[in-house]
Formats: C-alpha cells, structure tokens, sequence
C-alpha cells in the first residue's frame, strides 16, 4: 500500500506531475493497490475540490480518483486546529481521538463510497472507496493505531 501524508496539497500534485508521478499512481491505484490520503493526501486524490479552482487560481494537478467532494482548509487556519473524538463505523465503539490540522472536510461522497467516521455535527472526515481511504484528520499523531491496522487489512487484501 501507499500512504499520501498531509502537508501541502498544491506542492504534493506539483512535484507528483513534474516528475511523472501521476501516471504511475494511476496505474498503482489501477492494479487495486491500497492507498490513504491524509488531510492533504486526502485533497491529491478528491474528484471534486469545491469552488478552489475559481477567480483566477489555477487547480493543482491531483490524482482525481475518489468521489468525494473535499472542502480544503474547511476548518480554518492553522491556529483553528482542533481535536475532537470520532465513532468509526468499522470497529469498536471506542472513540478515536483525532487532530485536524487546517483539514479539509469531505462534503458529499458519491455511489460506492463508504463513510468510516464523522463528526457529532455529522460532518464526514474518514470515508473508503473501494481500495482508497481518505482522512480529513492526522491520524500518525496519536498513539491510536485503528486506522493504520484498518488500512493494513486495506493492503493485505490485494496480497491474498
């Protein structure tokens, strides 16, 4: 599997395009290999990004491949970063502590997408499709490892 981390979801699909990268995670993506898009990583593979491409701005390159409709930096600002504990829909029900991080918030999946944990004011911030997983959240800064275990499972599927 491959994990695409947060950070900066413009550099992330302008380094992925200068370097040809786009076509090879395609093709990875293709093959039914898992793969997770933190926050940032999350915005690289959304269909749909919202109004971000209007008034002049030009819309980063991104893989486009899971339909989902992101809202980047839905949360605010840096200094609007929040944690708050989430209800998986795939394991226990032992909330899991999650940190956003200027986060984006999925605002609408499509047919086949399913939802993994939201907010207490329903607001989607996890959701699968298929062999894709997307968090709104940082989840390699707790010490909870439900996602990685779930997103483990996620790749050792396409091993057996």
């Amino acid at each position: 599997g491959l994990i695409i981390p947060g950070g900066e979801s413009t550099t992330i699909g302008k380094l992925a395009s200068q370097f040809g990268l786009l076509g090879p995670l395609h093709q990875f993506i293709d093959d039914g290999r898992a793969v997770w898009g933190t926050c940032a990583g999350l915005i690289f593979l959304a269909k749909d990004i919202g109004a971000t491409g209007t008034g002049g701005h030009v819309v980063p390159p991104r893989l486009e491949v899971m339909d989902v409709k992101v809202n980047r930096n839905a949360f605010g600002r840096q200094v609007a970063s929040f944690e708050a504990d989430l209800n998986l829909t795939f394991v226990d029900d032992v909330p899991f502590h999650a940190i956003f991080i200027r986060a984006p918030k999925i605002e609408a999946v499509g047919d086949g997408v399913e939802v993994l944990a939201t907010l207490d004011d329903g607001t989607i911030v996890a959701a699968r499709q298929d062999n894709l997983l997307g968090t709104s959240f940082h989840p390699e800064l707790t010490d909870d490892l439900r996602f990685h275990q779930y997103f483990l499972s996620m790749a050792q599927q396409k091993l057996s």
